[in-house]
């Protein structure tokens, strides 16, 4: 009894003098209850809405007031003919586009039909549906509270269009998704692990031993990787265009040579990470919670980055998998070119460069 109830002791002072286990046993728990907790959810805010009123008056005015007065929406700026409408959608200055036709104000004062459409970049077809559902629920309750008390035979319409995904196919969001997911985790995870085997196995030293240099054995080390990450990528984009019919509206150099960036990026971190790992298990621990939690929870893979607090959308600008989900969508579906995604393209290879010098510093400390 006694050399079992010191063993347990053993035990339980192994388990507190071990930093990274009470971490996982006491921080994992508070992190994933705070996150799920502010991001899981199905309220919107500060929804980007264009306006284009073709009517002009009193009564049209009074509807768009009462839009952003709400507190859900926020003016992206007007238009004045059709063409805008892509334009802000492919910039992504606007979520929404409602147009107030030219009869409105006529209509509701003569006793007849009114409408009103709505206009809804649908790449993120969760988002559009629910800013959709909104907006439809403002402005009935504003027609609704005008009306009341008044026997006048009017009614309006509101109609809705859909931009980029008519149809509100899911699919069409979880594939540059995905994609990022994916060549994030296979990238970094495949490269940490190898690099880290070589160093517990001890034969990392004969590698050093030989005449090879240092980046050159890190290079020879991750260059199978960048190819199979490639193959990755396309095989995923054609899953996705023959299997799942998503499109790919833009041009497909430009969509790889991003995709390569972002697989040079998670390779990066792959190698950033096996500095730190000593062993296998724990390479790969860092690399499937340090990356895949946050990807699904802060990148906008499954969650509006807009509806999420303040503090958690800065967190969520150091997730490369946001930048380069939006530069897909971009590519995929809204059909842009380089001049509508070089901020996202630049950001991320900001955070390439970062990475990779922060990755060789590291490593040839750990030689020293």
């Amino acid at each position: 009894m006694n050399r079992y109830l010191g063993f347990m002791r053993k035990e339980f002072q192994h388990i507190f003098r071990d930093v990274r286990t009470l971490i996982i046993l006491f921080g994992l728990p508070v992190v994933m209850i705070i996150l799920f907790g502010y991001v899981v959810t199905t309220e919107i805010q500060d929804v980007k809405v264009g306006i284009w009123d073709r009517a002009g008056n009193e009564a049209s005015a009074q509807a768009v007031q009462k839009i952003f007065s709400s507190g859900y929406f926020v003016p992206a700026g007007n238009v004045d003919h059709e063409e805008q409408i892509g334009e802000l959608f492919r910039s992504g200055k606007a979520t929404v586009v409602v147009i107030i036709g030219e009869d409105f104000g006529k209509s509701l004062s003569k006793g007849g039909d009114a409408s009103i459409q709505l206009v809804t970049d649908a790449s993120d077809a969760n988002s559009a549906q629910l800013a959709q559902s909104y907006l439809q629920g403002v402005l009935m309750n504003h027609f609704r509270s005008i009306q009341e008390g008044k026997e006048v035979p009017w009614q309006v319409e509101v109609r809705t269009r859909m931009y980029f995904n008519s149809e509100l196919r899911g699919v069409y969001m979880f594939v540059p998704g995905l994609m990022a997911l994916i060549l994030l985790l296979i990238s970094a995870l495949m490269t940490s692990v190898t690099i880290t085997r070589e160093k517990e196995f001890g034969t990392m030293e004969l590698l050093l031993a030989s005449p090879l240099k240092p980046r050159e054995i890190i290079l020879g080390k991750v260059f199978p990787y960048v190819m199979l990450s490639f193959v990755n990528a396309v095989t995923i984009l054609l899953m996705g265009s023959l299997v799942f019919g998503v499109p790919v509206a833009g041009s497909i150099t430009l969509l790889l040579l991003e995709c390569m960036l972002f697989i040079t990026l998670a390779l990066s971190l792959g190698v950033l990470i096996s500095t730190s790992a000593r062993t296998q298990q724990m390479a790969m621990f860092i690399s499937l919670l340090g990356l895949m939690l946050p990807t699904i929870l802060l990148s906008g893979f499954i969650f509006p980055v807009d509806n999420m607090p303040v503090v958690l959308q800065w967190v969520s600008a150091a997730m490369p998998a946001r930048w380069f989900i939006i530069i897909v969508k971009n590519i995929m579906l809204k059909g842009t070119g380089l001049a509508f995604i070089w901020k996202e393209t630049l950001i991320l290879l900001g955070m390439t460069l970062f990475i990779i010098l922060a990755a060789v510093r590291r490593f040839n400390i750990r030689l020293e």
